[in-house]
């Protein structure tokens, strides 16, 4: 099923990008700088904090903050319950900013997913099936960053990642790795404009296990996103080729004695 799910996802990464030139592109070159930590609560339950700092031109201007809390639990060793609420904010960035009246617009998420974690061989892989509900504010031209509505809208995504130790067959302390995923997004809903496909990003880079609760990785990060209304002239749809780096650091303090 990984296979069949991961190619689908590259299969729809590929097209979009073959078809880009009836479309109107936006390239940007991006820094993403991510906090994010699993904290226990007990055998099963932890709390997920995670802080996304998104840059344009690798650091020099805003793109997008996000900030998440939530909650998992696990209910078997390969299966993992999660929900959480995430505040998103998106900055006026690129040739044809998303934020098109010049200043930044919130979004509020909740989400509800669902981690499965196998192997191909001694390879740990994990799937990743999230649900969102999104409230996307609605800004007016010459109102500032006055919220005048929030848009409902519903988004499936799925994620593949895939760990390969560099040093024996598993990932230890003081130890290498290569890491990789693709993720797919894909709205629904009476409220998707032309954005059914949402988003698609894929990544890989190299990370290093200091201990089993502290990584960090830094990653090659390519991401097309389409946006959900035309460009106001042409009429033609919006799709950014964005492309740069992500330095992750994972940090799972424990919260229990």
């Amino acid at each position: 099923m990984g296979y069949k799910l991961l190619f689908g996802s590259l299969l729809i990464f590929l097209t979009v990008k073959g078809f880009s030139q009836d479309r109107i592109n936006d390239k940007n070159q991006l820094g993403w700088y991510v906090y994010e930590g699993d904290h226990s609560l007990g055998k099963r339950w932890a709390l997920h904090t995670e802080y996304q700092w998104r840059r344009v031109h690798f650091i020099k201007s805003w793109q997008q903050s996000l900030a998440r809390v939530g909650f998992s639990y696990r209910l078997l060793p390969q299966v993992k319950l999660g929900t959480g609420y995430t505040s998103f904010i998106t900055y006026p960035f690129g040739d044809f900013p998303a934020a098109d009246t010049g200043e930044p617009y919130p979004e509020r998420r909740f989400h509800q997913d669902i981690q499965l974690y196998d192997t191909i061989g001694y390879l740990p892989i994990t799937h990743r099936f999230r649900l969102e509900q999104r409230w996307i504010g609605q800004l007016a031209e010459n109102k500032g960053k006055s919220v005048q509505s929030w848009e409902y809208q519903n988004r499936i995504r799925y994620q593949i990642a895939l760990l390969i130790p560099l040093q024996g067959r598993s990932i230890e302390g003081q130890e290498w790795y290569l890491n990789f995923f693709d993720e797919l997004f894909i709205g629904f809903g009476k409220n998707v404009g032309r954005n059914i496909f949402n988003q698609n990003r894929l990544s890989g880079g190299l990370g290093y296990q200091f201990t089993d609760d502290f990584q960090v990785e830094l990653n090659y990060l390519y991401q097309i996103t389409q946006h959900a209304g035309a460009e106001p002239i042409s009429g033609k749809s919006i799709f950014e080729y964005n492309q740069g780096f992500r330095l992750g650091i994972s940090y799972n303090l424990s919260l229990i004695k």
